[in-house]
């Protein structure tokens, strides 16, 4: 099992939107990056991922969700009338992929980005190097451990 984290605007698509999603599962969809759709393309079933709110008045870690299934085409990427369109994409030689991720628990207190950034045994987390802005990442085994930990899981 590896673990990951993705990211999300909660404005655009929440936690708890996902928790109200059918079955609590939902297609991660939109990658418009290569180095975060490998990351995508590399994730397992059944592995785990931390859910990170961004581009909000306080970034954190909020819940985990469990990949349920491995990548498959993003089919907004063939769709015109989406934001995520790409000419370029298609059913024969699709550019851009997916998974399903299902709610697996809210974190009982955010694991916010300023904590992350205070604790020497995250100061490597990918998270925080610098010019990562990926919106799907890899995380290592110590740094998972060490947030549930922290988070009291």
């Amino acid at each position: 099992m590896k673990y990951w984290l993705v990211k999300s605007e909660p404005d655009s698509f929440s936690l708890q939107d996902l928790i109200d999603c059918p079955n609590s599962t939902e297609m991660w969809d939109g990658v418009r990056n290569y180095q975060a759709r490998n990351n995508l393309k590399a994730m397992s079933e059944g592995d785990q991922v931390f859910f990170y709110h961004s581009s909000c008045k306080i970034p954190a870690i909020v819940g985990i969700a469990e990949v349920t299934k491995e990548h498959y085409p993003d089919p907004t990427a063939s769709n015109p009338e989406h934001s995520g369109f790409d000419p370029k994409h298609s059913e024969e030689n699709p550019r851009w992929f997916v998974v399903d991720l299902t709610f697996k628990q809210a974190l009982s207190r955010p694991i916010t980005l300023s904590w992350i950034k205070q604790q020497e045994a995250l100061s490597d987390i990918s998270l925080i190097s610098k010019g990562s802005r990926l919106s799907a990442m890899p995380i290592e085994d110590a740094h998972w451990c060490y947030i549930v930990n922290c988070a009291k899981l």
